[in-house]
């Protein structure tokens, strides 16, 4: 089974993926890493339009690191998580200073980046470099968990074993290309939950799960993560606050985006101990780097 599946489900890429910026031929490595930062727990639709903008300011490792946090902060805008914005900046500082303004092609390289793990690592390995190397996000374990464990769904990352099993799957010509044909199978196709698109799928006849009868899965899930009324909403309302003014904000602009006094003060404070936000003086705050006490 496993030597055929690229057989069959890179034909069916190549007509059907979606036309992905940072999956075009010109995409740098640069290019690549910046995808996979902005794509962590975000959708692709949100991502496409800001890494466009940010590739075009920012073309390469050097002039992103060269650019004010602030500045940074700013054009990440609502994708969540900023502190990936701080970390990309960040590692792009790395880049520039430690590796000639080179995107690192060795794995042990990209894992010392700041915010770089393994998949991103990888990813980068195997996308913008076109290397021989295991990819493994939700969206691929859940395609071989049902296309060759037969099972519904996935349980717990088994970062080992999920490594291997994606390995094993890889052609010896176009694995990369068959990395992303995975993560497009489970993206558009063999979907989470319980109403996948079977009959569109190209490798439906090899299919573990769907010759057992597609049985349901029982085993552990993640709870579903609610976003209203969470630190995580008050802490982006906060920083929306920052990244619209011009200039430092008063505290009392920012009491005004949250009425729990409490919640909203340990959601400043984060910000203020993630480094996402500055203290100007005692009643002034500004995104980091934007402005000293004394401005």
């Amino acid at each position: 089974m496993a030597a055929s599946l690229p057989d069959l489900l890179l034909p069916w890429f190549d007509e059907h993926a979606r036309d992905l910026p940072w999956r075009r031929p010109e995409t740098t490595p640069w290019g690549v890493l910046v995808s996979e930062f902005m794509l962590q727990q975000t959708p692709v639709n949100r991502v496409a339009p800001i890494w466009t903008d940010w590739l075009t300011r920012w073309p390469t490792p050097a002039t992103l690191a060269a650019a004010p946090q602030a500045e940074v902060l700013r054009a990440w805008g609502k994708l969540g998580y900023p502190r990936r914005a701080l970390r990309l900046h960040a590692a792009a500082t790395t880049i520039a200073a430690e590796h000639g303004d080179r995107v690192p092609d060795h794995l042990d390289e990209l894992l010392a980046l700041p915010g770089v793990g393994a998949y991103t690592a990888r990813a980068v390995l195997a996308f913008g470099y076109h290397r021989r190397a295991p990819v493994v996000d939700t969206n691929v374990r859940r395609v071989i968990a049902r296309v060759v464990h037969g099972a519904g769904g996935v349980g717990p990352a088994r970062t080992a074993a999920d490594l291997t099993d994606a390995e094993l799957l890889l052609p010896d010509t176009d694995a990369a290309r068959f990395s992303a044909a995975l993560m497009e199978l489970g993206a558009v196709l063999c979907i989470a939950g319980t109403a996948p698109r079977c009959t569109a799928c190209p490798v439906l006849d090899e299919c573990a799960w769907h010759a057992a009868g597609r049985p349901e899965y029982t085993g552990p899930t993640r709870p579903v993560q609610r976003y209203a009324g969470t630190d995580r909403q008050v802490r982006g309302r906060l920083l929306d606050v920052l990244r619209d003014a011009p200039g430092p904000v008063h505290r009392a602009e920012l009491d005004l985006v949250w009425s729990d006094a409490v919640q909203r003060d340990r959601c400043l404070l984060s910000l203020l101990d993630d480094g996402l936000v500055e203290q100007l003086d005692e009643v002034r705050f500004a995104l980091p780097g934007e402005c000293t006490p004394a401005d």
